[in-house]
């Protein structure tokens, strides 16, 4: 695996770390929490460009995006008690496969 695939995998869970924190800013009005999530945001937009510079843009966006939403919905429902019916872990494992599916189909090195 080469640099801009960790830069990728690395965005991506910088994502599902802005989306934590914008669950907990309570809308940006706790400033720790929302300064901390602004940070987060702006490196998960660097290292995605980071990647881009390498990959392709629909690849590295949906598997960034992918990522970002599966973590993001798994870690709500560890976490934060969300639902966790088989229609919904369905779902999230089909964003996986996808997110997989890209990553060996996707042609670049």
């Amino acid at each position: 695996m080469n640099t801009a695939w960790i830069y990728l995998i690395l965005a991506g869970i910088c994502e599902i770390g802005w989306a934590f924190g914008l669950k907990y800013s309570e809308g940006f009005t706790k400033l720790g929490v929302s300064i901390v999530t602004v940070v987060v945001m702006i490196l998960s937009f660097v290292l995605l460009a980071q990647a881009m510079k390498h990959l392709p843009l629909g690849t590295a966006y949906a598997i960034w995006t992918g990522i970002g939403a599966a973590g993001t919905a798994i870690l709500g429902i560890v976490f934060l008690n969300e639902p966790r019916d088989a229609i919904r872990i369905f779902c999230i494992l089909l964003i996986i496969v996808g997110v997989i599916g890209l990553k060996v189909f996707s042609g670049a090195k």
